[in-house]
């Protein structure tokens, strides 16, 4: 028994239903503060975790689709393919009839319904007209593909799993699609150093899997990872669930291999963590968003895998103290945690309305708080972890700030717990169109974005949530937020029954003056794309603007690479 005084508590029955053996549901003998359910041994489900971006994908193509953001008039300066220039373009391929989709010509490789995916967003947002889709297998076969397009004027898109939020994925007109799907193999991995090797193309989840069977880890966790690829991932500097524990791609990308958009190769794929031969290129294009080269490579750090794995989700009754539940996190359990999610009210009713949890009651005392935690633990040393948990949830209870909170004891309970936070994208897409704002705050400040912007749109009229000052009439039914508080990243979405421009008008730029205010970025994981990329001057000064022209002209003098988004220029 992990901690003294602990009694079976039949009240939690209801908690996790009855998917998984019954648990012994235990909970701490305190007046009025429900219980925390204790487990021994567990790993997270990746099979129940399967990529929202995936779903939502899937069910979004057959909708009508439209952007509520203004669109770039295509540039007169890019070149319009035809028919005519199919054959030059397939012979850079060894297998065109499988590399190279087109609807064009005489003998066309594909229809307009196959280009539907890599024209479409997932979110249903963004569309393009490409009508050609490349689809190279070999890191030389890009090079030859934007060899020809730079000295044709021919504008590409690079895209990996088009599972982005911003736009930046998918074509704008008509450029061309650079997919790099087929590109997904595992070169090599260093089980002594503990690097490996892959192409851009290989899904964030297939390499996790493949690393599982090594002992080690992938660096990077999303809800995406049955979708996007590695390569997406670095071109967007993607943050997710373990940045808290492992840190940012900056540190864990060991090398590159990047094409740039003149056809050269730059090949830095060598596992080092230490290189002091110059400058690191390859902080170039972490997070460019495919602006300035085209990743065909990467070469990652993986941590070994943890052994021990432990869940627990709590309520808490104001922002105050999920603030004082993270100080006490960090200090209580500190190398071991490795996740500290929160969410509010308004989430938690769209994941128990629209999502999975929907059919299950989480807590006994705790499912209208207003606020919600996430802490995952991660180590090797079972009893000594469980050690560090009991000695955390202990504090706690003590300190009066948590209204209930559980803990689960097995792998399905794990992945139960945290379809409550990873499942809030897919259920807010059930409820309406959603408006998703990625910010980086103070961790002192993050949630207070929240309510200014409810009462922004409520005073407007556009509000109808009554519980969040809404008038009950609005096109918006619901603001809610929710993020990861250990790298003060933010995520406000909007839920409305359709996209309008009116309340696009009131949110932008209102949301990223805040921001600013705030001394925030716009954009703390999902990049810039076409979405954030008029409003960048609120989070960079106008000498680092010019900075990032300077070195999109130089390595990209022609413009050809992702036009129209993150880095524009005249």
């Amino acid at each position: 028994m992990l901690c003294p005084g602990i009694e079976i508590s039949r009240a939690i029955r209801a908690v996790i239903g009855h998917e998984s053996s019954p648990p012994q549901r235990q909970s701490f003998q305190r007046p009025n503060q429900s219980l925390f359910l204790y487990h021994h041994r567990h790993h997270r489900h990746h099979h129940m975790l399967r990529s929202l971006q995936h779903i939502r994908r899937s069910s979004r193509l057959g909708l009508q689709l439209r952007s509520y953001a203004s669109t770039p008039d295509r540039s007169t300066h890019f070149a319009k393919l035809t028919q005519d220039d199919i054959p030059s373009l397939a012979s850079i391929f060894s297998s065109p009839h499988t590399s190279l989709l087109t609807t064009l010509g005489d003998n066309p490789t594909a229809t307009k319904d196959d280009l539907e995916p890599f024209n479409v967003d997932w979110m249903g947002k963004y569309r393009g007209h490409s009508s050609i889709i490349a689809k190279p297998k070999t890191t030389e076969e890009v090079s030859k593909l934007l060899q020809w397009c730079n000295q044709h004027n021919v504008a590409v898109v690079p895209q990996g799993g088009n599972t982005g939020l911003v736009g930046g994925s998918v074509p704008l007109h008509d450029e061309v699609v650079l997919s790099l799907s087929s590109m997904n193999s595992v070169r090599h991995f260093d089980s002594l150093s503990g690097y490996v090797s892959v192409d851009s193309g290989i899904v964030l989840e297939n390499l996790d899997n493949f690393l599982a069977q090594k002992g080690h880890v992938v660096p990077l966790d999303l809800g995406a990872k049955g979708s996007c690829q590695i390569g997406g991932n670095v071109a967007t500097n993607a943050g997710g669930l373990r940045m808290l524990r492992y840190g940012s791609l900056h540190g864990n990308v060991l090398g590159l291999e990047v094409v740039l958009p003149d056809g050269r190769i730059i090949n830095g794929m060598k596992g080092l963590k230490k290189d002091n031969t110059g400058i690191d290129l390859k902080q170039l294009f972490i997070g460019s968003e495919g602006v300035l080269g085209v990743v065909t490579g990467v070469t990652l750090a993986t941590p070994v895998r943890p052994s021990a794995t432990n869940v627990a989700v709590f309520a808490l009754p104001d922002y105050e103290s999920v603030q004082t539940a993270f100080s006490s996190a960090r200090r209580d359990l500190g190398e071991i945690l490795s996740a500290f999610e929160f969410f509010d009210a308004a989430s938690y009713k769209l994941v128990r309305t629209h999502g999975h949890a929907a059919e299950r009651k989480t807590f006994e005392d705790g499912e209208d708080a207003p606020f919600f935690c996430l802490v995952e633990t991660s180590g090797s040393n079972k009893d000594h972890d469980d050690e560090k948990l009991g000695a955390f949830l202990e504090q706690l209870m003590e300190s009066g700030i948590v209204n209930d909170g559980v803990l689960a004891q097995d792998e399905t309970q794990i992945a139960q717990l945290w379809t409550l936070r990873e499942g809030i994208p897919e259920a807010a897409g059930k409820a309406g169109r959603v408006y998703k704002y990625d910010l980086s705050l103070p961790v002192e400040k993050m949630y207070s974005l929240v309510p200014e912007l409810r009462q922004k749109l409520a005073e407007q009229g556009l509000l109808a949530a009554e519980s969040e000052g809404g008038n009950g009439n609005g096109p918006v039914k619901t603001v809610f937020g929710f993020g990861h508080l250990g790298d003060g990243n933010l995520h406000i979405n909007i839920v409305a029954d359709a996209y309008r421009s009116e309340v696009e008008k009131v949110v932008e730029p209102y949301i990223y003056e805040l921001v600013a205010n705030y001394n925030g970025s716009i954009s703390a994981e999902h990049g810039l794309g076409l979405m954030k990329a008029p409003y960048v001057s609120y989070s960079q000064d106008a000498p680092s603007l010019d900075l990032m022209r300077t070195l999109k002209k130089t390595l990209d003098p022609k413009g050809i690479l992702n036009p129209y988004k993150c880095v524009t220029v005249e």
